[in-house]
């Protein structure tokens, strides 16, 4: 069974605000086995996957972690809004490219508009540094992938621009986890929006479904990186 099921299934009872006692009485389950299963100790099978799902109004993939979105709706390049300015600036090439050009666009949209949102000038400057550096980063390795032009087009040479680029982007990190400890918000807390996946989903109805997209796709990948170790 998926990882992230015994979580979810505890969250959604405690959301419902219902005793554990309780949900066991209506899903048809004893209180015992429902721990077992909110705890990981069990694994339900099929059936009750799909009762659970019923019973909280959410998709069986979600409930099994496949996907961030409660109605389990899979997402296509067509699906997804294209909030770029220029609507004219179409990429071409496959589905798969046009639907990752959508989710970086909006998934950006929205963490810009949450964060433009909040008092601090340092918090949208190191956001925005590290998006500029990471996306300069990778033009720069597509660039010599190409195997053409002139590496003089660019002042830092290609030696070491990569590393220049980890290294600033490491201190943007630092000084974003500084901003988080509990000292600094002490002194300084951050106006945010509630960032929780219901509030941005009623928030940014149109955006939130690329934002969960790439945190489940980066999520997946890391995951697997994790089960290699």
């Amino acid at each position: 069974m998926v990882k992230d099921f015994p979580r979810t299934l505890s969250l959604l009872r405690q959301e419902k605000k219902i005793s554990q006692r309780q949900a066991a009485g209506e899903l048809g389950v004893s209180q015992a086995l429902l721990s077992h299963y909110e705890n990981g100790i069990r694994e339900p099978g099929l059936s009750f996957v799909v009762r659970a799902a019923d019973y909280y109004g959410v998709s069986c993939d979600y409930l099994l972690g496949r996907t961030m979105s409660r109605e389990g709706n899979a997402i296509s390049a067509e699906d997804v809004p294209d909030v770029s300015e220029q609507k004219g600036n179409v990429l071409r090439g496959s589905a798969m490219a046009l639907l990752s050009k959508k989710l970086i666009v909006n998934t950006s949209t929205l963490l810009l508009d949450m964060i433009s949102k909040s008092d601090s000038r340092q918090l949208t400057q190191d956001v925005t540094s590290y998006l500029f550096l990471a996306l300069y980063k990778m033009y720069r390795l597509v660039y010599m992938a190409s195997g053409v032009g002139s590496d003089a087009t660019f002042s830092i040479p290609a030696a070491y621009f990569s590393e220049l680029c980890d290294a600033e982007m490491k201190l943007c990190e630092r000084r974003l986890r500084e901003l988080g400890t509990a000292e600094s918000r002490k002194h300084a807390p951050l106006a945010l929006p509630d960032m929780t996946i219901d509030a941005v989903q009623k928030a940014y109805p149109m955006l939130a479904p690329s934002l969960f997209s790439v945190l489940h796709s980066v999520a997946s990948k890391l995951e697997s990186l994790e089960q290699k170790k």
